[in-house]
This record gives structure tokens, C-alpha cells and sequence, in this order.
């Protein structure tokens, strides 16, 4: 049975300057819980994105799903999503200052224990947390589904602190399994604790039950699909319940 949990906006300010809003769920009771960030697809901090930081508080967690491009902006629109993502990578330190300075904003939260701290991403927000992972941020775990995988500065031995699991749809035609062994190598070259995870039949955006929608509108090849959303949620939990205990 789920638990009651609260919810509230919370403001933080970036590095670069950026004023930033995330949504935060807990659960509604007097203990310090393990903290999570959730980090959105490339469409902004939306509905998804904070219905999972809810299931997560529902589940005993407390949860920020944070806000990458400032002011809590979103859009069901590819061509504004990615405009908004791109402009993240034109400087190299953007992305890990907006989710470092979430990170910071949940273990600041009297809810949170700022000892146990994880982070789960989809889409752009998995490359979000892996970069942020490959920082050397101090996680334990971090679960990505259907991520970005690529990245301009590789993992070195010693700088991931967290468990690293990857979810990949083996019908993703955005992040290739080229991509998926090049990121295996990565990890096994910096001695990172990784697993990657192939769900067969699953495409980009499986895990989001709007996936289909939006493909339709903007003409993406992106697909939802119940049992890989369920087996991928599954082993986040795993995860988490094993690095968060």
C-alpha cells in the first residue's frame, strides 16, 4: 500500500545562474528518507516526470524531479525540446551544474538523509545523471532509461561513486547498441560497478505512456511499452532498495 506523501515546489539557483525549479515528494511522516533526483526528457519537468517523484515518495523515497532548462519550462514539441537541450551542451559544465545544484537542493531538504543519495534519468535526463555520476557526484546508485549514452568527457577509474544501471530498448534507433558497447567499455575501463539491461521490442521512450502521442505529432520513432516499463522500473527499485538500504 502506498504511503502519504507531500509535495511542494522548491527554487534553486545554478552555477551559471540559472534559476531553477523542481518538484519535490516525500513521504508524509518525521523520518530523514534517502533522496533521489529524476531527471526529465528532453520536453522539460513535466507531469511524467513528477508523477514518478511521487511513486518514488509513495515507495518511501524522497524525490526531486528537477529542472534542467530554468523556470520550470516545458513543451510537447521535438523541435523546442531539442533547441532547449542543445543550448545545455554549449558550454561543457552546464548540465552537471544544474544537476549538482539540484542534488544539493534535495540533501538540503530536512526530509532527506544527504548520506543516501541516488538519481534516475530518461531520455536526455539519463544523460543528465550519467554526467552528473561521471563528476564524480556522490551517489550511490543511478538507473537511466532509454539515456543518451555519449559523452565528451569518458569516466576515469575512481569517478563514479554509484552503482550504475542502464535501461535500452533494443529497438532504439536514437542510441544504438554501437552506442550501448561503447558505453559498456567506458564503464569497464574506469572499473565501474554497471549494468546494462536490453529489453527487446522497446523503443525510445518506452518507459513514458505518452511516448506513442508524441511520436505521432512530431514525427520521432519513439514507442511505449508496459513490459518494458514494468521490468525497468522493477530493476530501478532493486537497485535502489539495495544501495539506498
Amino acid at each position: 500500500m502506498a504511503q502519504p506523501i507531500i509535495t511542494r515546489e522548491i527554487q534553486y539557483t545554478a552555477a551559471d545562474g540559472s534559476q531553477l525549479i523542481g518538484y519535490f515528494a516525500a513521504p508524509d511522516d518525521a523520518q530523514a528518507h534517502a533522496g533521489i533526483i529524476v531527471a526529465p526528457e528532453w520536453w522539460g519537468r513535466n507531469e511524467y516526470t513528477e508523477r514518478r517523484a511521487r511513486e518514488l515518495a509513495e515507495q518511501g523515497y524522497a524525490a526531486l524531479a528537477i529542472d534542467m532548462y530554468g523556470e520550470k519550462k516545458v513543451t510537447t514539441s521535438a523541435a523546442q525540446a531539442n533547441e532547449w537541450m542543445t543550448q545545455t551542451f554549449e558550454k561543457a559544465d552546464t548540465i552537471v551544474q544544474r544537476a549538482q545544484a539540484g542534488l544539493e537542493a534535495l540533501a538540503a531538504q530536512t526530509e532527506v538523509d544527504a548520506n543516501r543519495l541516488a538519481a534516475i534519468g530518461f531520455c536526455y535526463g539519463g544523460k543528465v545523471v550519467l554526467d552528473l555520476a561521471r563528476a564524480g557526484a556522490t551517489l550511490k546508485a543511478v538507473a537511466t532509461f532509454h539515456a543518451v549514452l555519449a559523452t565528451q568527457q569518458p569516466a576515469q577509474a575512481g569517478q563514479i561513486q554509484a552503482e550504475i544501471l542502464v535501461m535500452h530498448g533494443a529497438l532504439d534507433s536514437m542510441v544504438s547498441l554501437d552506442d550501448v558497447e561503447q558505453f559498456k567499455t567506458e564503464m569497464a575501463n574506469a572499473a565501474v560497478n554497471s549494468k546494462v539491461l536490453i529489453l527487446e521490442g522497446a523503443k525510445h521512450g518506452f518507459s513514458n505512456p505518452q511516448a506513442d502521442e508524441r511520436a505521432k505529432a512530431n514525427q520521432v520513432d519513439l514507442g511505449y511499452s508496459a513490459s518494458a516499463e514494468k521490468t525497468s522500473l522493477a530493476a530501478m527499485y532493486d537497485l535502489l532498495k539495495r544501495q539506498l538500504a
